[in-house]
């Protein structure tokens, strides 16, 4: 009955893992890899009315024991589920290649993984704020790791305090769809490592996922709390989800490169590995401050649009297309992510042309960044112990009692495979050597122990990291290296915070091919250095009274080995810990990034990428709960991004459905994302009015164009439009330029040098003032909302019907003479600009920007273009009598009859002028 039980359960969670023949033409988002990123962002963004496919090369897992029963951890590495993939050959250490497994199947990485839970420390991901990702530190992650789990105690009072058991309910969630919990047996071993760290100074963590990583603790593992089986992601957000008509998987394929419109690139390469995969075995085990200022980089008509994604069976087998109508993710991982984007042309220019692809986008950052945790093994095998994993492999009475008892009560030794007692010291605490490696460190060129040829963006990105990296390691509150016990007598040693860099490239054009993944471990000398630390720190750790009880026999590294031995054992035992990351870093482009802080590919309208490769700096800690906690907040980005853009589709320029005597209109625009996710500022919350809802009319009542009305359509800008409104490239930020952005204000303004609160936004001190400022509001609605208001000015003024508070004293204009023009939308931002140009030819012809972030937030982007397109449409309509202009010239034509027009030709002009300049500054076509 129970194995009959479980046929059915994977019959029915399977049914919707597609063939071919069954996918429709075309999906709203296509998301390339159905890992833990994958699968997360698949399932959230099908609660919604939309379609989703997820792209899968390997298959779904068949509940196997090695799978499911944590006893197995580590064994399904080399199975049919690895890529079996191996790095170059390691020049800086012993000259061997290195294995690096990595999932190939329906849930990825946490099929395959020990099952480690745990999040790294607070200024691991405020570091990544600080290069340039507003939105991504603690406090913006915090909600997204809770969001994920569902965390249950350790089921005994007695053994929480036996191990030091601890944990915060307001740092862990309690209704998420992974189990996080506790296996139903310790070893015993642990006690005695922990004490000994408390010995040395090493202090145990109250709950190691509140961000206070330093220290010894059992870490929580992913493991169903009843069940205890292994809870990864293809059973948690996937199988509970699998009869939702708009959610396809298909599994069994590879994509083999995106496409791009209006771009061809080789297609049908082949004449690699059948599979894509490597030919790496493995035996054994698993487990042997200041913010950086960002250039705008803003989205125009050049940004490429991704429409579909290419991908086969093999390399012999017809290659596939799928259509994509809204974004195309990839989730792949940190090593094929990047692999499929070179193929696709996106990438370094000299390795496309390398390979002769064709470039669709020259983006140095792809592929480069590479790190990881390298593993060093040791061997300190117990001679005094009771119980542990080896007599169980050594005894196979001992191991049929343990399986018995695992299957008929779920207690015993077989629920305690992964290795959760571990420390994270810091190097502070551990070594005499702090200072001097750090000032090492710090000394070093950014370009010394990097890649020669290295484009001088990624170049700059590693120099900020490295500097950050310093600053944490000679900190007491960051952890330098894991320390894993498996309870056998290894106690191995991981790096955690390495200054070397590595890199995957493409070998050819055959997506089958595997990539060439060079780590690069022990380039940086200080990394190698830290490790000799660490490993002198484990014969400190051996050497206390309570681990001397267990008899350990220091064999790797002998006991014996002096630095020079000690340095042989690191550079010949490194290995990866399974967490390469890095290679489509969230940082600045000129930082050699390649995604924005909404993910989003630089120089792309619909690609993003979202998984491991996404971080800046590996954060210390296993990554597979970070990984989950960015696909969360990932898949919110891409929710909130996309309903501006239905919004859009939403828009009503109803000029001409209007009668000429009623010149009204109201733009609704859908809710969208909370400021907090995409714009580094505090957002006010003395404001939370809803919507305004004024309209834009002449003298007479408005009449509001209602959602449901047939036309539903933006007028967007003609080509002759495009041509007026020419994109302005920002220039290198500096700290003195036009626009000031601070990150602990509630407003974004563009300001002069100056005591002046706000700026002249000119080139010349001839051009008249203007003011630019940006507030966010958090009000749940988004109405947008205008009325012109004749005046007896050469000028015209534009304001919301409803009063907007000024800033300072340069919102508000001494008198009418000085034209302000205004826009409010009530839960995104305020707009505010003020002149005494009478003319067009007055306002500056172009504009020079600094640093900041907003104008390249699609949702600030998307509102402003609504209301900007929307507003010009009427006020066009306006001068024709209610009739748009046929041409969409930005020159606004004479009212039809001058003696009913309640605005002057020269007071259109200038309201068509501002709105013409608004576009041009942000970059809105």
């Amino acid at each position: 009955m129970k194995l009959l039980s479980l046929i059915l359960l994977a019959s029915q969670a399977w049914g919707t893992l597609l063939d071919v023949n069954n996918l429709r033409s075309s999906y709203d988002y296509v998301i390339v890899g159905c890992g833990i990123s994958g699968l997360v962002i698949a399932n959230r963004l099908s609660e919604d009315n939309v379609t989703v496919l997820c792209i899968e090369a390997g298959d779904p897992d068949q509940y196997e024991e090695f799978i499911q029963v944590p006893q197995f951890v580590g064994t399904n590495i080399g199975s049919k589920y690895d890529w079996k993939l191996s790095t170059e050959p390691q020049t800086y250490l012993d000259g061997a290649t290195r294995p690096l497994p990595l999932g190939k199947v329906l849930g990825g990485g946490s099929i395959l993984n020990a099952m480690c839970w745990n999040r790294g420390g607070i200024d691991d991901f405020d570091s990544w704020r600080y290069l340039g990702n507003p939105g991504w530190g603690w406090d913006e992650l915090l909600p997204y790791f809770i969001k994920s789990e569902t965390y249950t105690p350790v089921h005994s009072a007695e053994i929480a305090e036996r191990f030091s058991i601890n944990h915060d309910p307001a740092m862990h969630g309690f209704n998420g769809p992974v189990h996080v919990s506790y296996p139903r047996m310790f070893y015993p071993q642990t006690i005695n490592f922990f004490s000994a760290l408390n010995t040395l100074g090493v202090p145990t963590a109250y709950d190691p996922n509140d961000g206070t990583t330093p220290g010894a603790s059992l870490i929580p593992t992913a493991l169903h709390p009843v069940n205890q089986t292994r809870s990864d992601a293809r059973r948690t957000y996937y199988d509970p989800y699998a009869t939702r008509s708009n959610l396809h998987i298909i599994t069994g394929h590879q994509a083999t490169r995106l496409l791009i419109d209006g771009y061809v690139g080789r297609s049908n390469v082949s004449g690699g590995n059948q599979e894509g995969e490597g030919s790496q075995t493995v035996s054994g085990g698993l487990f042997g401050d200041k913010p950086v200022n960002s250039t705008l980089v803003r989205r125009n008509h050049d940004d490429i649009r991704i429409t579909g994604v290419e991908f086969s069976a093999n390399a012999s087998a017809p290659r596939n297309t799928i259509a994509a109508t809204r974004e195309v993710i990839v989730t792949a991982g940190a090593i094929h992510s990047p692999q499929l984007l070179q193929l696709s042309g996106i990438g370094p220019r000299s390795l496309l042309q390398r390979h002769d692809i064709p470039v669709a986008l020259d983006l140095p950052g792809v592929g480069r960044n590479l790190q990881d945790h390298w593993l060093v093994g040791t061997f300190y095998p117990y001679n005094n112990v009771t119980t542990s994993p080896a007599l169980l492999a050594q005894n196979v009475t001992l191991n049929d009692e343990a399986r018995r008892e695992y299957y008929s009560s779920k207690t015993g030794p077989w629920t305690a495979g992964s290795p959760n007692g571990v420390a994270f010291p810091s190097l502070a605490d551990t070594s005499n050597l702090t200072a001097a490696l750090m000032a090492a460190a710090a000394s070093q060129p950014a370009r010394q122990h990097l890649v020669a040829e290295l484009e001088d963006t990624v170049v700059n990105g590693y120099a900020a990291q490295k500097d950050l990296l310093a600053q944490q390691l000679a900190s007491r509150n960051n952890a330098a290296w894991e320390i894993l016990n498996n309870n056998i007598g290894s106690l191995s040693v991981a790096l955690m915070r390495p200054f070397s860099r590595g890199s995957c490239e493409i070998k050819s054009a055959d997506p089958f091919e595997p990539p060439s993944i060079d780590p690069r471990y022990g380039s940086n000398p200080v990394d190698l250095q830290i490790l000799v630390e660490a490993l002198k720190f484990n014969r400190r750790i051996l050497a206390t009274p309570q681990m001397q009880e267990l008899r350990p026999a220091q064999f790797v590294p002998p006991i014996e080995a002096d630095d020079d031995a000690l340095m042989q054992v690191v550079k010949t035992g490194i290995r990866t810990e399974y967490h390469p990351s890095g290679t489509c870093a969230m940082m600045p482009v000129e930082l050699g990034g390649v995604v924005d802080p909404s993910l989003r590919v630089y120089g792309t309208r619909n690609l993003r990428v979202a998984d491991a490769g996404i971080f800046p700096l590996i954060p210390a800690a296993h990554l597979m709960s970070v990984v989950y906690a960015v696909a969360e907040k990932a898949a919110d980005i891409i929710k909130a991004d996309n309903k501006v853009m239905e919004a859009n589709d939403t828009v009503l320029a109803s000029a001409t459905e209007l009668p000429t005597s009623n010149l009204s209109t109201t733009a609704v625009l859908k809710p969208t994302v909370s400021v907090s996710t995409t714009l580094l500022v505090e957002t006010p919350t003395e404001r939370t009015d809803a919507a305004i809802n004024p309209t834009i009319s002449n003298s007479s009542p408005s009449v509001p164009v209602s959602e449901d009305s047939p036309t539903k359509s933006i007028l967007t800008p003609t080509s002759t439009e495009s041509a007026f409104f020419p994109v302005v490239d920002a220039p290198t930020p500096s700290p003195s330029g036009p626009i000031s952005f601070s990150p602990t204000s509630s407003v974004i303004e563009i300001s002069q040098p100056t005591s002046t609160p706000s700026a002249i936004l000119s080139e010349s001190s001839s051009v008249p003032p203007m003011v630019f400022e940006i507030t966010p509001t958090p009000v749940s609605s988004l109405e947008v909302d205008m009325s012109i208001q004749p005046t007896s000015s050469s000028s015209a003024e534009v304001s919301p019907s409803a009063p907007i508070v000024p800033f300072n004293s340069q919102t508000t204009p001494s008198s009418t003479a000085d034209a302000p023009f205004s826009a409010s939308i009530s839960n995104s931002l305020e707009i505010s600009l003020t002149t005494s140009a009478s003319t067009t030819d007055d306002l500056p012809s172009s504009v020079t920007t600094s640093s900041s972030n907003f104008g390249d937030d699609l949702a600030v982007l998307s509102a402003i273009e609504s209301v900007a397109t929307d507003l010009s449409a009427s006020i066009r309509g306006t001068a024709t009598s209610g009739a748009p202009s046929a041409t969409g010239s930005t020159e606004a034509a004479a009212p039809a009859d001058e003696s009913d027009a309640s605005l002057s030709q020269s007071e259109y002009q200038m309201i068509v002028s501002f709105i013409d300049w608004l576009r041009r500054l942000l970059g809105i076509q």
